[in-house]
């Protein structure tokens, strides 16, 4: 018996496991992998995340967290309101006692946001993140090298932590991480729909909306631009503007967008949040890498990485590597119609 099992044994209570994971948007979705494995082992565990406040709807009502309690740094350290910054203390240190706390994100904001709701945390030794003072803030730590695959650091990091093991198998296993709360309607088609996302958080991670244009003549199916802000709205627009298999699709929240991906046949998108939704949905994906590498994902037979030849320092990412427009359409579109078969 776990010493997790003995203690909700013993108190006949239910143990508060915590997960602090801030950001971004595709950690979070890579993170949330984490919860049916934690919930299969310990079914009566109460599991509460800490997060960012603006990606808070994509958890909330999530049928395996209790909680989501959410923090505005972003927004404390935009406008340093001494206010902000004691309410957002007494918020954290009011959560009471956890059983465990787990930082997966190894970073020194989400190591301090851990140490404030309790003692009890396990995060990535000094080795293993690159914010080697966070962890100062631990109590146990785990050895996981940093060019490991984010998904086996993030699974890796909680398996230790609760002392248990998620493998390889159980995640090419793995359940569909958002239950959906109803599909987006899009027009009915014949043909197969592809969502293709344009967006991303550096310029040079995008793929260039004319090649993209391109993909779409190539592909000749149901291609639906997905965007997240007005300049991805405007790229997007140009896109169906001269491409006949191109649509725009609607403005979307967190919630809505994991119900798109869904219910699409296919995605093909930059290494960003919404691409990373795919695989957490079980759908197919091509994910498109340039600055950035595979690593930023988890491979499966229907799940695959496309990446352009230039050499990537994970430690020190160069956001002015733009070789992602090297990467072949045709190869792209040969990777869907296999997918798609």
């Amino acid at each position: 018996m776990h010493l997790l099992d003995i203690i909700a044994f013993m108190k006949k209570d239910i143990q508060r496991i915590a997960i602090v994971r801030l950001s971004a948007l595709g950690d979070i979705v890579n993170t949330a992998v984490v919860l049916q494995f934690i919930h299969a082992r310990f079914p009566h565990a109460r599991i509460e995340w800490i997060t960012e406040e603006i990606f808070a709807p994509l958890l909330e009502g999530h049928p395996l967290i209790f909680a989501v309690h959410t923090v505005n740094l972003k927004r404390l350290k935009k406008e340093k309101s001494i206010s902000l910054l004691k309410n957002t203390l007494t918020k954290l240190r009011s959560l009471g006692e956890f059983d465990s706390i787990i930082d997966v994100q190894g970073l020194l904001k989400s190591a301090i946001v851990a140490r404030l709701i309790g003692k009890n945390i396990h995060g990535f030794d000094k080795k293993s993140i690159r914010e080697s003072l966070a962890s100062l803030f631990y109590t146990t730590s785990s050895h996981i090298p940093y060019d490991e695959n984010i998904v086996k650091r993030n699974v890796h990091v909680v398996g230790d932590a609760l002392g248990f093991t998620i493998t390889d198998e159980m995640l090419l296993d793995k359940k569909i991480i958002f239950p959906q709360t109803g599909n987006i309607q899009k027009a009915k088609t014949d043909k197969k729909n592809i969502a293709i996302v344009i967006g991303a958080s550096w310029e040079s991670k995008k793929y260039p909306k004319e090649s993209v244009r391109q993909l779409c003549d190539t592909l000749k199916q149901n291609c639906l631009i997905i965007w997240g802000n007005e300049a991805e709205k405007k790229e997007g627009m140009w896109i169906c503007e001269h491409s006949g298999y191109a649509s725009l699709a609607p403005k979307l929240s967190l919630k809505e967008l994991v119900a798109y991906i869904s219910d699409v046949d296919l995605l093909i998108g930059n290494d960003t949040g919404p691409t990373h939704m795919a695989w957490a949905q079980n759908i197919p994906s091509i994910t498109l890498f340039g600055p950035t590498t595979s690593r930023m994902i988890y491979e499966t037979p229907k799940n695959i990485a496309l990446k352009s030849p230039s050499k990537v320092d994970i430690r020190k990412i160069n956001r002015n590597d733009f070789s992602i427009k090297e990467i072949p359409v045709q190869d792209i579109a040969k990777k869907a119609v296999e997918l798609l078969r």
